[in-house]
């Protein structure tokens, strides 16, 4: 079975973002990693339009070219860790979006989450958590919340992530379950497919 692939998504696409930190912070810690390959993935380089299809790709194939372009990115990929920023206490349109111009392509694939802004960005990882579930995908318990207490100085350039050892214990223990979890569900779809396939 060939290594598994993960996507680091970048969700904002404002210019004057903090994802950039915390997606190469995460990015560097998951390329440490010997168990899968990682890619970064910045939605600033998807344009894509507002979702304006018939249907979903679930059910009639996408007509935009852009799209299915974008479907076949996240078709490369085995699981995914979101750069979640938190908008009025939700995702930021430009995730949502992404999301909704793929399915098939999410199915049965891990999800974790690296997220910031007030309370951590904890309540727009909820929200994305539902959305992954109803996708089929498998998010992993962990998830790694930058509070105001550590954003404020990341954002400011007063520290970095070296100085916050207990971000990257939280970093640690979700990768340990994006591993795990990750490898379950890429033998399970092989499988399905091998089956399919006889």
């Amino acid at each position: 079975m060939a290594k598994p692939k993960i996507a680091v998504i970048i969700s904002s696409t404002r210019p004057t973002r903090f994802g950039d930190k915390p997606a190469q912070w995460i990015l560097d810690l998951a390329k440490q990693r010997p168990e899968f390959d990682v890619e970064l993935v910045d939605l600033r380089n998807w344009p894509l339009p507002f979702f304006d299809e018939v249907a979903s790709n679930a059910w009639v194939p996408t007509k935009n070219e852009l799209g299915q372009r974008w479907q076949k990115k996240v078709a490369e990929f085995d699981g995914y860790i979101f750069v979640v920023a938190e908008y009025n206490r939700s995702i930021t349109a430009a995730l949502k979006n992404a999301l909704d111009w793929a399915y098939n392509e999410w199915n049965r694939k891990a999800a974790a989450y690296v997220a910031y802004g007030s309370v951590g960005g904890a309540r727009a990882v909820e929200h994305l958590r539902l959305i992954n579930v109803e996708l089929q995908m498998a998010p992993v318990r962990q998830a790694v919340h930058i509070a105001a207490a550590d954003f404020m100085p990341l954002a400011q350039g007063k520290k970095t992530f070296a100085d916050m050892p207990h971000l990257a214990d939280g970093a640690k223990q979700m990768l340990d379950q994006l591993v795990w979890w990750t490898g379950a569900l890429k033998a399970a779809r092989e499988k399905t497919k091998t089956a399919t396939a006889a």
